[in-house]
């Protein structure tokens, strides 16, 4: 059996496979979602072409089919029309056997006319890329054995070809709105799975991504780390990125003594920041509350529901969510002003001057309260500023 060019032992295929899989994850979060689909940074020709390759050579995937399907997901997310969503196919479908709902997405024409705008279109593409996507992993295979073996270059590119699809198609797309940890309460079911992205790109930190999608940064809070953001600034210092957009940070500046057009504007540009700080406020209200009521044993668990849309929680909780904010002023007080403070932003055809006076009427509420977490909250968002 042929040997290969190079006859390592078992360890260093191990390192060199982790090593050439992990450039397949940078060109995707890098490459085809950041860069393609949401158009977050700019790459320079060199450095997308290589991407381009790498990518025939390793998934075959084309990058307008890609690229499609992501935003129809991000467009359409966890409703019946999302192509891969665990709320609607379930978590096992998703996870193990998430690439065929790929396929089947990307055979649908509606989907590519409507959502394809933008990617690759020069002869490279058109002519070999797109029409001849499988070759690309036939050359890889050739490549591998020429190099590894016949025996450890099949397993190293078998290993190459099903990583996008468990990884990406499997995990991101089913665990990333199944399970983990939220830092924003994004209208959909996405959840950070780790705040430490290092494995797939930084697409471990999937609730970020979706509050903030146009943002090439992933990471928002200060122990997260995003290692496809590293690579990035390592392109951009070397001139073959440009970042175009990043999530905002908020920002606080001197407390307004009144609510005024720029503490709207702030406030609404601010808003997955206001509805972090709202969700901390309100379990601190459930924690507080629930030492002084009595057999507070029986609203235990609920702390999780207090900051998610009422349409989100369990029908087998409302029962007991309702039952504990009839017994605690302080927590119904805080829960009923957290829809009306979300409403500020929602009203799309309100004016500015009805936004404003929404505004001026909930805090001047909230400071009224007695409720020192929601006066807090109120004093907070006088003090927003524009970045």
């Amino acid at each position: 059996m042929y040997a290969g060019i190079v006859d390592w032992p078992w360890w260093a295929y191990l390192l060199i496979t982790l090593g050439l899989t992990h450039v397949t994850i940078a060109s995707v979060t890098i490459f085809l979602h950041r860069h393609q689909a949401h158009r977050a940074l700019d790459l320079h020709p060199v450095a997308a072409h290589f991407f381009r390759c790498w990518l025939w050579l390793n998934t075959g995937m084309v990058t307008r089919e890609w690229a499609s399907i992501h935003r129809k997901h991000h467009a359409k997310c966890e409703t019946p029309e999302d192509p891969h969503s665990p709320q609607v196919f379930g978590i096992h479908r998703v996870l193990w056997t998430g690439v065929f709902l790929y396929v089947k997405e990307a055979r649908n024409a509606d989907t590519l006319l409507r959502y394809g705008r933008g990617t690759p279109d020069d002869w490279i593409e058109n002519h070999l890329y797109s029409p001849w996507h499988k070759l690309g992993v036939a050359i890889l295979l050739a490549i591998d054995v020429a190099i590894f073996g016949v025996l450890p270059g099949s397993l190293i590119w078998l290993t190459q070809v099903a990583w996008i699809p468990f990884w990406a198609a499997g995990v991101i797309n089913g665990l990333g709105h199944f399970w983990g940890y939220r830092n924003f309460s994004s209208p959909d079911a996405s959840t950070n799975i780790s705040p430490w992205g290092i494995l797939i790109g930084g697409e471990e930190l999937h609730n970020n991504h979706h509050t903030f999608p146009t943002s090439a940064r992933l990471s928002i809070r200060w122990f997260e780390f995003d290692i496809g953001w590293l690579y990035i600034r390592i392109l951009a210092a070397l001139g073959l990125a440009q970042v175009k957009k990043l999530a905002p940070r908020p920002r606080l500046g001197t407390l307004r003594p009144v609510v005024d057009f720029d503490t709207l504007q702030a406030v609404i540009v601010n808003r997955y920041d206001v509805l972090s700080q709202y969700a901390r406020s309100l379990k601190q209200v459930y924690r507080e509350e629930l030492a002084t009521l009595k057999d507070g044993g029986r609203f235990k668990g609920l702390k999780r529901w207090l900051a998610a849309d009422a349409g989100a929680v369990p029908q087998e909780q409302r029962g007991r969510l309702e039952l504990l904010l009839g017994e605690s002023r302080s927590l119904h007080t805080a829960y009923a002003m957290r829809q009306e403070l979300v409403s500020v932003w929602e009203r799309s055809n309100a004016s500015r001057e009805h936004l404003l006076k929404a505004l001026q009427d909930w805090c001047e509420r909230a400071e009224s309260s007695g409720v020192r977490q929601l006066q807090e909250l109120s004093l907070r968002l006088r003090s927003y500023v524009l970045a």
